[in-house]
Protein backbone atom coordinates (compact mmCIF):
# COMPACT_ATOMS: atom_id res chain seq x y z
CA UNK A 1 0.00 0.00 0.00
CA UNK A 2 2.87 2.54 1.04
CA UNK A 3 4.39 1.42 -2.02
CA UNK A 4 1.22 2.77 -4.02
CA UNK A 5 1.44 5.96 -2.10
CA UNK A 6 5.04 7.10 -3.53
CA UNK A 7 4.29 6.22 -6.62
CA UNK A 8 0.96 8.22 -6.75
CA UNK A 9 3.05 11.36 -4.88
CA UNK A 10 5.86 11.04 -7.37
CA UNK A 11 3.45 10.73 -10.36
CA UNK A 12 1.30 13.45 -9.19
CA UNK A 13 4.09 15.96 -8.84
CA UNK A 14 5.37 15.40 -11.99
CA UNK A 15 2.22 15.76 -13.69
CA UNK A 16 1.47 19.12 -12.14
CA UNK A 17 5.58 20.11 -12.84
CA UNK A 18 4.92 19.45 -16.31
CA UNK A 19 1.29 20.96 -16.54
CA UNK A 20 1.56 24.19 -14.90
CA UNK A 21 5.11 25.00 -14.13
CA UNK A 22 8.74 26.16 -16.58
CA UNK A 23 11.87 24.51 -16.14
CA UNK A 24 13.37 26.95 -14.26
CA UNK A 25 10.39 26.92 -12.04
CA UNK A 26 10.23 23.69 -11.17
CA UNK A 27 14.25 23.23 -10.88
CA UNK A 28 13.26 25.61 -8.06
CA UNK A 29 10.76 24.11 -6.19
CA UNK A 30 13.18 21.02 -5.71
CA UNK A 31 15.98 23.16 -4.44
CA UNK A 32 13.37 25.40 -2.52
CA UNK A 33 12.24 21.37 -1.03
CA UNK A 34 15.71 20.06 -0.18
CA UNK A 35 16.68 23.68 1.97
CA UNK A 36 13.03 23.23 3.70
CA UNK A 37 13.74 19.85 4.85
CA UNK A 38 17.47 21.00 6.30
CA UNK A 39 15.93 23.71 8.52
CA UNK A 40 13.76 20.92 9.44
CA UNK A 41 16.19 18.12 10.04
CA UNK A 42 18.04 20.56 11.75
CA UNK A 43 15.99 22.17 14.12
CA UNK A 44 13.16 19.92 14.83
CA UNK A 45 15.03 18.65 18.28
CA UNK A 46 14.94 22.47 19.21
CA UNK A 47 11.07 22.86 18.88
CA UNK A 48 10.02 19.77 20.07
CA UNK A 49 12.35 20.62 22.89
CA UNK A 50 9.87 23.77 23.25
CA UNK A 51 6.57 22.27 23.35
CA UNK A 52 8.39 19.42 25.27
CA UNK A 53 8.90 22.03 28.48
CA UNK A 54 5.52 23.15 27.77
CA UNK A 55 3.83 19.57 28.40
CA UNK A 56 2.34 20.14 24.84
CA UNK A 57 1.75 17.22 22.74
CA UNK A 58 4.83 15.31 23.84
CA UNK A 59 4.62 11.86 22.17
CA UNK A 60 4.07 13.84 18.78
CA UNK A 61 6.12 17.10 19.68
CA UNK A 62 9.07 15.92 17.43
CA UNK A 63 6.87 14.68 13.96
CA UNK A 64 4.58 17.87 14.53
CA UNK A 65 7.42 20.53 14.50
CA UNK A 66 9.05 18.30 12.03
CA UNK A 67 6.24 19.17 9.59
CA UNK A 68 5.84 22.34 11.02
CA UNK A 69 9.19 23.90 10.07
CA UNK A 70 9.26 22.09 7.03
CA UNK A 71 6.10 23.43 5.52
CA UNK A 72 6.57 26.84 6.81
CA UNK A 73 9.91 27.06 5.16
CA UNK A 74 8.86 25.50 1.66
CA UNK A 75 5.87 28.28 1.82
CA UNK A 76 8.13 31.07 2.53
CA UNK A 77 10.94 29.99 0.39
CA UNK A 78 8.57 29.01 -2.67
CA UNK A 79 6.82 32.33 -2.26
CA UNK A 80 10.06 34.39 -2.54
CA UNK A 81 11.35 32.46 -5.57
CA UNK A 82 7.80 33.10 -7.36
CA UNK A 83 8.49 36.59 -7.30
CA UNK A 84 12.00 36.18 -8.13
CA UNK A 85 10.91 34.26 -11.22
CA UNK A 86 8.20 36.26 -12.74
CA UNK A 87 9.26 36.64 -16.24
CA UNK A 88 8.86 33.29 -18.01
CA UNK A 89 12.16 30.96 -19.36
CA UNK A 90 12.00 28.68 -22.32
CA UNK A 91 14.67 26.78 -22.60
CA UNK A 92 13.27 25.12 -25.83
CA UNK A 93 10.63 22.25 -25.99
CA UNK A 94 12.33 18.99 -25.19
CA UNK A 95 14.31 20.10 -22.50
CA UNK A 96 11.40 21.69 -21.10
CA UNK A 97 9.30 18.69 -21.56
CA UNK A 98 12.12 16.33 -19.99
CA UNK A 99 12.69 18.60 -17.01
CA UNK A 100 9.86 19.27 -15.88
CA UNK A 101 8.97 15.68 -15.41
CA UNK A 102 11.89 14.89 -14.34
CA UNK A 103 12.30 17.57 -11.62
CA UNK A 104 8.74 16.03 -10.33
CA UNK A 105 9.77 12.53 -9.81
CA UNK A 106 12.43 13.95 -8.24
CA UNK A 107 10.32 16.05 -5.94
CA UNK A 108 7.64 13.41 -5.47
CA UNK A 109 10.30 11.43 -4.54
CA UNK A 110 11.73 13.67 -1.85
CA UNK A 111 8.53 14.58 -0.10
CA UNK A 112 6.86 11.44 0.25
CA UNK A 113 10.37 10.28 2.19
CA UNK A 114 9.92 13.37 4.41
CA UNK A 115 6.24 12.48 4.63
CA UNK A 116 7.45 8.77 5.74
CA UNK A 117 10.12 10.59 7.98
CA UNK A 118 7.41 12.60 10.09
CA UNK A 119 5.19 9.21 10.30
CA UNK A 120 7.89 7.34 11.38
CA UNK A 121 8.88 9.17 14.49
CA UNK A 122 4.78 9.26 15.16
CA UNK A 123 3.45 7.42 18.35
CA UNK A 124 1.54 5.13 16.13
CA UNK A 125 1.37 1.64 15.68
CA UNK A 126 4.07 -0.23 14.16
CA UNK A 127 3.00 -1.46 10.95
CA UNK A 128 2.47 2.19 9.93
CA UNK A 129 3.49 3.26 7.65
CA UNK A 130 5.06 0.19 6.97
CA UNK A 131 6.36 -2.89 8.74
CA UNK A 132 10.14 -1.90 8.23
CA UNK A 133 10.79 -4.82 11.24
CA UNK A 134 9.09 -7.94 12.20
CA UNK A 135 7.17 -7.38 15.09
CA UNK A 136 8.27 -10.01 17.57
CA UNK A 137 11.96 -10.62 16.35
CA UNK A 138 13.07 -7.33 14.77
CA UNK A 139 16.51 -7.37 12.83
CA UNK A 140 18.19 -4.20 13.25
CA UNK A 141 20.51 -5.12 10.64
CA UNK A 142 17.80 -6.19 8.24
CA UNK A 143 15.18 -3.34 7.37
CA UNK A 144 12.40 -3.76 5.20
CA UNK A 145 12.60 -0.82 2.75
CA UNK A 146 9.47 0.98 0.92
CA UNK A 147 9.98 1.09 -3.10
CA UNK A 148 12.96 3.99 -4.00
CA UNK A 149 13.56 4.57 -0.15
CA UNK A 150 12.54 7.63 -0.64
CA UNK A 151 12.81 8.05 3.00
CA UNK A 152 16.31 6.94 3.00
CA UNK A 153 17.00 9.50 0.56
CA UNK A 154 15.71 12.52 2.29
CA UNK A 155 17.54 11.24 5.54
CA UNK A 156 20.82 10.31 3.58
CA UNK A 157 20.91 13.43 1.87
CA UNK A 158 20.98 15.55 5.15
CA UNK A 159 23.18 13.47 6.71
CA UNK A 160 25.49 13.80 4.11
CA UNK A 161 25.44 18.02 4.10
CA UNK A 162 25.48 17.54 7.97
CA UNK A 163 28.84 15.70 8.21
CA UNK A 164 30.59 17.19 5.00
CA UNK A 165 32.02 20.51 3.79
CA UNK A 166 28.85 22.55 5.37
CA UNK A 167 29.26 20.37 8.64
CA UNK A 168 29.39 22.30 12.04
CA UNK A 169 29.88 21.08 15.41
CA UNK A 170 27.49 18.79 15.34
CA UNK A 171 26.48 16.42 12.95
CA UNK A 172 23.13 14.56 12.30
CA UNK A 173 25.43 11.63 10.64
CA UNK A 174 26.88 10.98 14.40
CA UNK A 175 23.59 11.79 16.38
CA UNK A 176 21.17 10.13 13.91
CA UNK A 177 22.77 7.57 12.13
CA UNK A 178 20.11 5.28 10.19
CA UNK A 179 17.79 7.76 11.87
CA UNK A 180 14.77 6.07 9.60
CA UNK A 181 16.10 2.67 11.35
CA UNK A 182 16.22 4.40 14.71
CA UNK A 183 12.43 6.36 14.26
CA UNK A 184 10.99 2.76 13.99
CA UNK A 185 12.71 0.87 16.38
CA UNK A 186 11.85 3.34 18.74
CA UNK A 187 8.21 2.85 18.37
CA UNK A 188 8.61 -0.85 18.16
CA UNK A 189 6.63 -1.34 21.44
CA UNK A 190 4.68 1.83 22.00
CA UNK A 191 1.47 -0.64 21.47
CA UNK A 192 2.43 -1.95 24.43
CA UNK A 193 2.49 1.16 26.42
CA UNK A 194 6.31 1.74 26.17
CA UNK A 195 6.65 5.51 26.18
CA UNK A 196 8.91 6.13 23.10
CA UNK A 197 9.68 9.69 24.33
CA UNK A 198 10.48 11.62 27.83
CA UNK A 199 10.02 14.87 29.62
CA UNK A 200 13.67 15.29 30.65
CA UNK A 201 16.91 13.81 30.28
CA UNK A 202 16.92 10.49 31.18
CA UNK A 203 20.12 9.00 31.38
CA UNK A 204 23.63 9.48 32.27
CA UNK A 205 27.10 8.00 32.11
CA UNK A 206 29.71 8.55 35.02
CA UNK A 207 32.38 10.24 33.27
CA UNK A 208 35.34 7.92 33.51
CA UNK A 209 35.29 4.03 33.66
CA UNK A 210 32.06 4.06 32.06
CA UNK A 211 33.11 1.48 29.28
CA UNK A 212 35.34 -1.32 28.95
CA UNK A 213 35.86 -4.53 27.09
CA UNK A 214 34.09 -7.38 28.51
CA UNK A 215 36.47 -9.87 30.65
CA UNK A 216 36.84 -13.35 29.37
CA UNK A 217 34.56 -16.07 30.94
CA UNK A 218 31.54 -13.96 30.74
CA UNK A 219 28.66 -16.38 30.43
CA UNK A 220 25.03 -16.14 29.53
CA UNK A 221 21.70 -17.16 31.86
CA UNK A 222 22.18 -21.16 31.06
CA UNK A 223 26.15 -20.77 32.35
CA UNK A 224 27.27 -21.54 28.79
CA UNK A 225 29.97 -18.72 27.62
CA UNK A 226 28.61 -16.01 24.91
CA UNK A 227 29.44 -16.79 21.31
CA UNK A 228 31.82 -14.37 19.41
CA UNK A 229 30.73 -12.19 16.95
CA UNK A 230 33.08 -12.15 14.12
CA UNK A 231 34.52 -8.74 13.52
CA UNK A 232 33.08 -7.63 16.13
CA UNK A 233 34.37 -6.79 20.64
CA UNK A 234 32.07 -7.45 23.30
CA UNK A 235 32.16 -4.32 25.03
CA UNK A 236 29.92 -3.00 28.42
CA UNK A 237 28.92 0.51 29.11
CA UNK A 238 27.69 2.03 32.26
CA UNK A 239 24.17 3.69 32.10
CA UNK A 240 22.43 5.35 34.53
CA UNK A 241 18.71 5.39 34.30
CA UNK A 242 17.53 9.02 36.89
CA UNK A 243 14.88 8.33 39.31
CA UNK A 244 12.99 11.36 38.20
CA UNK A 245 12.84 9.79 34.67
CA UNK A 246 11.56 6.47 35.71
CA UNK A 247 7.86 7.15 35.10
CA UNK A 248 8.70 7.15 30.70
CA UNK A 249 12.58 5.91 31.10
CA UNK A 250 11.87 2.71 33.31
CA UNK A 251 10.07 1.04 30.67
CA UNK A 252 12.26 0.74 27.69
CA UNK A 253 13.22 -2.05 24.67
CA UNK A 254 17.18 -2.53 24.19
CA UNK A 255 15.86 -0.92 20.73
CA UNK A 256 15.01 1.93 22.23
CA UNK A 257 19.09 2.33 23.67
CA UNK A 258 21.83 2.84 20.67
CA UNK A 259 25.52 3.05 21.19
CA UNK A 260 27.13 5.32 18.50
CA UNK A 261 30.54 4.22 18.09
CA UNK A 262 33.53 6.08 16.10
CA UNK A 263 36.77 5.57 14.56
CA UNK A 264 38.94 5.86 17.34
CA UNK A 265 40.86 8.63 15.28
CA UNK A 266 37.85 10.23 15.31
CA UNK A 267 36.52 9.87 18.93
CA UNK A 268 38.19 12.91 20.63
CA UNK A 269 35.01 15.30 18.94
CA UNK A 270 32.45 13.00 19.39
CA UNK A 271 29.83 15.10 17.38
CA UNK A 272 30.84 15.47 14.32
CA UNK A 273 31.60 13.37 11.36
CA UNK A 274 29.89 10.22 11.06
CA UNK A 275 28.93 7.45 13.61
CA UNK A 276 27.51 4.27 13.67
CA UNK A 277 24.94 2.52 15.80
CA UNK A 278 25.17 -0.32 17.66
CA UNK A 279 22.18 -1.75 20.12
CA UNK A 280 22.74 -3.70 23.08
CA UNK A 281 22.34 -7.89 23.46
CA UNK A 282 21.68 -7.94 27.09
CA UNK A 283 22.90 -6.48 30.47
CA UNK A 284 24.94 -8.03 33.65
CA UNK A 285 23.07 -9.57 36.17
CA UNK A 286 25.98 -11.30 38.26
CA UNK A 287 29.86 -11.09 38.11
CA UNK A 288 29.75 -13.14 35.27
CA UNK A 289 26.95 -13.17 34.34
CA UNK A 290 25.20 -11.62 31.52
CA UNK A 291 21.18 -11.83 30.91
CA UNK A 292 20.63 -11.61 26.97
CA UNK A 293 18.14 -9.89 25.14
CA UNK A 294 16.45 -9.32 22.28
CA UNK A 295 15.67 -6.17 20.83
CA UNK A 296 11.75 -6.29 21.60
CA UNK A 297 11.95 -7.22 24.70
CA UNK A 298 10.79 -4.95 27.25
CA UNK A 299 13.23 -4.04 30.37
CA UNK A 300 11.50 -2.19 33.55
CA UNK A 301 12.75 -0.25 36.05
CA UNK A 302 11.00 0.52 38.94
CA UNK A 303 11.38 2.81 41.95
CA UNK A 304 11.99 -0.50 43.73
CA UNK A 305 14.91 -0.84 42.00
CA UNK A 306 16.62 1.78 43.47
CA UNK A 307 18.59 2.23 46.42
CA UNK A 308 17.27 4.62 49.38
CA UNK A 309 20.09 7.41 48.65
CA UNK A 310 19.91 6.67 45.02
CA UNK A 311 18.78 8.97 42.23
CA UNK A 312 20.03 6.46 39.35
CA UNK A 313 19.93 3.20 38.62
CA UNK A 314 23.05 1.90 36.68
CA UNK A 315 23.32 -0.97 34.52
CA UNK A 316 25.85 -2.08 32.67
CA UNK A 317 24.89 -3.07 29.34
CA UNK A 318 26.47 -5.17 27.04
CA UNK A 319 27.57 -4.46 23.04
CA UNK A 320 28.38 -5.66 20.13
CA UNK A 321 30.81 -3.14 18.87
CA UNK A 322 32.77 -3.34 15.41
CA UNK A 323 36.34 -3.52 15.72
CA UNK A 324 38.29 -0.31 15.24
CA UNK A 325 35.23 1.81 16.26
CA UNK A 326 34.78 2.99 19.96
CA UNK A 327 32.10 4.34 21.70
CA UNK A 328 30.96 8.29 22.03
CA UNK A 329 27.64 8.59 22.65
CA UNK A 330 24.69 6.88 24.00
CA UNK A 331 21.27 7.69 23.12
CA UNK A 332 17.82 6.72 24.66
CA UNK A 333 14.38 6.85 23.03
CA UNK A 334 14.23 9.87 20.83
CA UNK A 335 15.80 12.62 23.32
CA UNK A 336 18.12 11.41 25.60
CA UNK A 337 21.47 11.83 25.19
CA UNK A 338 25.17 11.21 26.95
CA UNK A 339 28.82 11.03 25.80
CA UNK A 340 30.60 8.12 27.02
CA UNK A 341 33.96 8.36 27.94
CA UNK A 342 37.41 6.78 27.06
CA UNK A 343 37.21 2.49 26.85
CA UNK A 344 39.33 0.84 29.61
CA UNK A 345 40.83 -2.60 30.00
CA UNK A 346 38.74 -5.09 32.07
CA UNK A 347 41.58 -4.86 34.72
CA UNK A 348 40.33 -0.89 34.88
CA UNK A 349 36.82 -1.69 34.80
CA UNK A 350 34.76 -1.03 37.96
CA UNK A 351 32.96 -3.66 39.81
CA UNK A 352 29.93 -4.54 37.92
CA UNK A 353 26.60 -3.67 38.77
CA UNK A 354 24.14 -6.56 38.39
CA UNK A 355 20.49 -5.72 37.48
CA UNK A 356 17.63 -8.20 38.36
CA UNK A 357 14.46 -6.29 38.19
CA UNK A 358 12.60 -6.00 41.42
CA UNK A 359 9.42 -6.01 39.91
CA UNK A 360 10.40 -9.55 37.75
CA UNK A 361 7.61 -8.93 35.24
CA UNK A 362 9.46 -8.19 32.19
CA UNK A 363 7.44 -9.67 29.15
CA UNK A 364 10.00 -11.22 27.35
CA UNK A 365 9.24 -14.32 25.55
CA UNK A 366 12.01 -16.17 24.54
CA UNK A 367 12.96 -15.99 20.89
CA UNK A 368 13.03 -19.58 19.19
CA UNK A 369 16.37 -21.78 19.51
CA UNK A 370 17.08 -19.29 22.39
CA UNK A 371 17.94 -20.74 25.86
CA UNK A 372 18.52 -17.63 27.59
CA UNK A 373 16.05 -17.67 30.20
CA UNK A 374 14.85 -14.58 32.59
CA UNK A 375 16.72 -14.54 36.33
CA UNK A 376 14.73 -14.90 39.18
CA UNK A 377 13.11 -11.98 41.18
CA UNK A 378 14.89 -10.21 43.44
CA UNK A 379 17.01 -6.35 43.83
CA UNK A 380 20.65 -7.16 44.16
CA UNK A 381 22.80 -5.03 46.62
CA UNK A 382 24.27 -2.07 44.71
CA UNK A 383 28.29 -1.37 44.93
CA UNK A 384 29.25 1.52 46.38
CA UNK A 385 31.07 3.47 43.43
CA UNK A 386 31.97 6.90 44.51
CA UNK A 387 34.59 7.55 41.95
CA UNK A 388 31.90 7.02 38.94
CA UNK A 389 29.22 9.03 40.70
CA UNK A 390 31.41 11.84 40.94
CA UNK A 391 30.77 14.33 38.16
CA UNK A 392 28.38 12.60 36.58
CA UNK A 393 26.08 13.87 34.00
CA UNK A 394 26.49 15.74 30.54
CA UNK A 395 29.72 17.17 29.69
CA UNK A 396 29.24 20.56 28.15
CA UNK A 397 29.65 19.68 24.97
CA UNK A 398 26.64 17.05 24.91
CA UNK A 399 24.23 19.16 27.28
CA UNK A 400 22.65 21.70 24.65
CA UNK A 401 21.71 18.46 22.47
CA UNK A 402 18.59 17.34 24.96
CA UNK A 403 18.09 21.16 26.41
CA UNK A 404 16.00 24.03 24.93
CA UNK A 405 19.18 25.64 23.97
CA UNK A 406 19.60 22.94 21.01
CA UNK A 407 21.87 24.87 18.60
CA UNK A 408 21.27 23.70 14.76
CA UNK A 409 23.28 20.35 13.41
CA UNK A 410 25.06 22.65 10.46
Amino acid sequence: MVDLIVVLIVLGCAALLYLKSTLVKAFASLIVAVCASVVAFGYFELLANVFIGRDLLIPWAQPISFALLFILTFAVLQTAAIQLIRQPVDLGLWPERIGRVVCGIFLGLFLSGLLLTALAMAPIPNKYPYQRFDQRYPDAEHPNKVLLNPDGLATGLFGVISSGSLSGKRSFATLHPDFIDQAFLNRHNTSEGVPGITKSQAIEVPKKNAAWYAPEGIKDSEGNPISPKSGHVLTIVRIGIKQNAVVQAGTFTPAQLRLVCKQQADARNPLAGKGQIVYPIGYIAGSDLLQTKRLSDVIRVSRSDFGANDRTRWIDFAFYVPAGLVPVLVEFKQNSIAEVPTLVSPEQAPTPIPFVPSSGSENNPSPPNNTSRPQTSGRPTQPKNTSDKKGIGLSPLTRPLVGPQLDDYK
